[in-house]
């Protein structure tokens, strides 16, 4: 889930003792400590929450105020091992590339279908050692298969937010290093969705979603 100048030094000039002896060098000065480092530890806290579950919940916090991320720096990975995909849920954000392997030992091909719309996002066939980049452009939930296996079977899930997860079977989640600020969650669980407003002010906030 998945995301910031420079110090003055102050020289101290020495007065010339004699017009035959050149001035002794200037002391060395004390560094000032630096100021910015509590402002920064405190621009972000900690979302801690509970979801009333119906089967598997993903969680997505996303911003309201029209707050932007940085790009990702590593792509997320979907692989196909023993004939099956891995992992089972693969997290990706909306406009950044995902890669697909197959590092199987056998011909696959990887079909993804958006679960809502039924589109086809792509169908490619992968060799044994090769990969496929692809860039999802819309939300939601995606459907992988294999026509060579139909027994193989997983999910994608992209948002524009870095910040999605599962949560745990008892229904608890929770997010790290989230800018201060207004956020909406979202839970997807049992066909339903559900939305919640929270607003991110101390170092940790706390949220039920019924």
């Amino acid at each position: 889930m998945r995301q910031w100048g420079p110090i003055a030094w102050l020289a101290a000039t020495a007065a010339i003792a004699s017009c035959s002896k050149p001035a002794p060098p200037p002391p060395a000065a004390d560094p000032p400590a630096p100021a910015a480092t509590a402002a920064a530890s405190t621009a972000a806290g900690r979302l801690v929450g509970t979801v009333r579950m119906s089967g598997a919940a993903v969680v997505v916090l996303e911003p309201t105020d029209g707050r932007t991320f940085p790009p990702q720096s590593e792509p997320p990975v979907m692989d196909q091992v023993s004939l099956s995909f891995g992992p089972e849920l693969l997290f990706v954000r909306t406009g950044q590339p995902a890669q697909f392997r197959n590092n199987d030992d056998t011909l696959h091909n990887v079909n993804v279908k958006h679960e809502e719309t039924r589109e086809q996002a792509f169908n490619v066939a992968i060799p044994t050692g090769g990969h496929f980049d692809y860039t999802f452009t819309r939300d939601g939930f995606y459907r992988v298969g294999c026509d060579i296996h139909p027994a193989m079977a997983a999910s994608v899930f992209a948002a524009a937010t870095p910040f999605t997860t599962l949560a745990a079977t008892d229904g608890s989640f929770a997010f790290d290093e989230v800018p201060r600020g207004p956020w909406r969650v979202t839970v997807y669980t049992g066909g339903k969705r559900l939305h919640q407003d929270v607003e991110i002010k101390g170092d940790v906030t706390e949220v039920t979603i019924e």
